[in-house]
């Protein structure tokens, strides 16, 4: 598990994403989005229209509100659970990725495969 979950992180961070933390000790991981030019409340929205669940959340020293912080809070355990991998892992950074750089079709896709793969 503690490889899964530091995949994830690795994966994002090797994504050009921002960890709060620069990496993760558990399953819980906090995204910084202020470089990409959005919040933690669209990013939400965003990820769960492709099927990704995720809460918005601050940052440490959040120049945002509380309603709308500048980071999403992910966690491992809902596709670990699932029997998703490492290598799922890499798809899913790939899909939080691209649905934050406005790719919503591909990061679909890509989540289409790992649920039907991977059904709870």
């Amino acid at each position: 598990d503690v490889y899964k979950r530091q995949a994830l992180a690795h994966s994002l961070k090797n994504l050009g994403l921002t960890l709060t933390t620069g990496g993760t000790d558990n399953h819980l991981m906090v995204l910084d989005l202020t470089e990409l030019g959005t919040t933690g409340k669209i990013a939400s929205q965003l990820l769960e229209e492709v099927g990704i669940v995720v809460n918005a959340n601050a940052i440490p020293f959040d120049p945002r509100g509380p309603r709308d912080p500048s980071g999403i809070r992910l966690g491992t355990p809902s596709v670990t659970s699932r029997g998703m991998g490492e290598d799922q892992m890499e798809q899913i950074a790939k899909a939080i990725k691209l649905t934050l750089s406005s790719n919503q079709t591909e990061a679909s896709a890509i989540v289409g495969k790992l649920t039907s793969k991977f059904n709870s």
